[in-house]
């Protein structure tokens, strides 16, 4: 591995002897592996503790540095990483150590990459002060983590833990994701950060192991947060404080409500006031300035996500040119239908897509997991759940236009959910 030129010396940040429960092991900030990391740096990590030694060489010595998981970076974005004059290096696996940067390190740097949501992953870049977006005291906690490295959701929880004293960490393997539960209870985790997804699969797979977690802080983010979610998570936790954040890696942690109901309050629109995000929603898109921006976004950043009224609220429903489904010239919101699904008792998740039919153009079509089938046999369908299409149906007619309804519906016995913990993007 490439050796860099005279790391610059910087103070250790504040949470260094914070705890973190990583592969197995209880170790601090201080007792991750030592890196020695070329500037600039793509830093691909095959383990989280890897992972979190490099942010933790970051904080300290102000490499510039590109990290992601090794799965998220293909062979033609490797080259493109290159071209851009960074060194390539596979941190914790069977290969070899990496290469040398071909241009001069801008210290302090910090790149992530999109969620590719729109298409190519993009780089934006951010410093260690702009991430860390949780600056007051906090109450000790212990935190789970189980976002892929380099996301901006996994640097939030990592810059809180690194910055600030009593902020330990649980960090949850891909191969732990189905039974995160056991462990969080076992290691006395208290707050935890995911995506609706993230959640719905908790609650869907170990709804009694969930409740076994002494969660006093639940935060959701990452996908569209609608009002079924916050009310099952509020029955299983009715003491804990449950969030949700509006954040992505181009304006940072935007939107924060706290009151436990999905959207915000209609009267935060446009909005200024120093030192806060100024939110508005221009032609159905919610559109933000934000001082927690990606390096060249400041000023109104047009985000691509659909917002609308909806009485005292504004609700994010999902990405524009996924939301918006053209049925015989009628426009349906898919994330309006989904969340239609979703508040049915018997639906533990829904995806709404439209597909294409003669004469109407498309067609509203869903699938679903219905409540219980994680211990169903693997061909059940809706009727061995307790719920059948035609239920759905009739549950879809009467509250949606009947343009909106949704003509097919197929069953899957499991949540999906991608390394990004998402499932509908």
């Amino acid at each position: 591995m490439s050796v860099e030129t005279a790391p610059q010396a910087r103070a250790h940040p504040a949470g260094m002897d914070n705890r973190i429960v990583v592969d197995g092991a209880t170790r601090t900030w201080r007792d991750l592996p030592e890196l020695t990391l070329p500037g600039p740096a793509a830093a691909l990590a095959h383990t989280a503790r890897h992972a979190l030694a490099a942010a933790r060489h970051h904080a300290v010595h102000g490499t510039e540095l590109l990290l992601s998981t090794a799965s998220r970076v293909d062979a033609a974005m490797r080259a493109d990483l290159r071209d851009a004059g960074f060194a390539v290096t596979e941190l914790g696996g069977d290969h070899p150590a990496g290469d040398t940067g071909s241009r001069a390190a801008e210290t302090g740097r910090l790149w992530l990459l999109t969620s590719g949501s729109t298409g190519r992953p993009k780089r934006v870049g951010h410093t260690l002060e702009s991430l860390t977006t949780v600056r007051g005291q906090q109450p000790a906690r212990t935190w789970l983590c189980p976002y892929a490295p380099g996301t901006y959701a996994w640097w939030q929880v990592v810059t809180l833990s690194l910055t600030q004293p009593g902020q330990h960490l649980v960090v949850v393997e891909p191969d732990q994701l189905d039974d995160w539960p056991a462990l969080a209870a076992e290691h006395g985790v208290d707050a935890a950060s995911g995506t609706p997804t993230f959640w719905r699969r908790a609650l869907h797979r170990d709804p009694a192991g969930l409740a076994r977690v002494p969660l006093r802080q639940l935060t959701l983010g990452g996908e569209p947060v609608d009002q079924t979610i916050l009310d099952r998570l509020r029955e299983v936790f009715p003491a804990a404080r449950i969030s949700w954040i509006y954040a992505s890696s181009e304006v940072g942690a935007a939107i924060v409500v706290h009151d436990g109901r999905a959207g915000f309050p209609v009267e935060w629109l446009d909005r200024a006031a120093p030192g806060r995000p100024t939110i508005g929603v221009h032609d159905g898109e919610l559109v933000i300035t934000s001082p927690y921006h990606g390096a060249g976004l400041d000023g109104p950043v047009r985000t691509g996500d659909r917002a609308q009224v909806s009485g005292d609220r504004v609700l994010i429903t999902g990405r524009l040119d996924a939301d918006e489904i053209n049925v015989g010239g009628s426009k349906v919101s898919a994330g309006v239908v989904r969340d239609v699904l979703t508040a049915h008792p018997q639906v533990a998740w829904a995806r709404v897509t439209g597909r294409r039919a003669p004469l109407l153009g498309h067609m509203v079509v869903a699938e679903v997991v219905p409540v219980g089938s994680a211990t169903a046999p693997a061909e059940a369908g809706l009727g061995e759940a307790g719920l059948d299409e035609a239920t759905l149906v009739r549950w879809c007619a009467d509250q949606l236009p009947e343009y909106a309804v949704p003509r097919r519906i197929r069953v899957l016995t499991e949540i999906p959910v991608k390394e990004t913990l998402k499932s509908d993007v």
